[in-house]
């Protein structure tokens, strides 16, 4: 088993901690700074053995998105554990554009499956590299914010900064 880094940095959005592997992918990030919350995402398969505070790659990416360049988070690597649809799912957040959420309609019809919507919402609730994989942009159908594992508060902040 391998020794993942943690760090939290300060956000206008409050903590946010991120754990990668020892490559630099994170295997979840979230708006806390309690080390559990972010380590109890992590896909089973994937937990680390142990933990180690220290810098990591996508906290540059982070702040760099906090500061204005929205696509700096495009280029962190993550990894993930799941089924095949979670994996697609995953990737396929990845493709929306800042400032044009989807729908979670929206998002089960992009992932070929456009009557499984309970499923993409699902995809979204277990993504553990939130904001790298930016979960936070699938609505619900009528524009409301629906759910989001580190606040709604959190969501509609990052839905607002990406809007502007």
């Amino acid at each position: 088993m391998s020794t993942a880094t943690i760090q939290t940095i300060d956000t206008p959005d409050g903590a946010f901690t991120i754990v990668a592997d020892e490559n630099g992918r994170v295997l979840a990030s979230g708006w806390t700074s309690d080390p559990e919350a972010a380590l109890t995402r992590i896909a089973p398969r994937l937990r680390p053995a142990s933990v180690a505070q220290g810098e990591t790659d996508a906290a540059a990416a982070a702040r760099a998105y906090y500061d204005g360049d929205l696509s700096a988070i495009e280029s962190v690597e993550v990894a993930q554990g799941g089924t095949a649809m979670q994996l697609a799912g995953w990737k396929a957040l990845r493709g929306i554009t800042p400032g044009a959420p989807l729908s979670y309609a929206e998002f089960a019809a992009a992932l070929g499956q456009p009557s499984a919507v309970r499923a993409a919402a699902s995809i979204c609730a277990r993504n553990a590299p939130a904001l790298f994989v930016p979960c936070h942009r699938v609505l619900r159908s009528d524009g409301s914010l629906g759910g989001f594992a580190w606040g709604l508060e959190v969501k509609r902040s990052l839905l607002a900064r990406e809007a502007a």
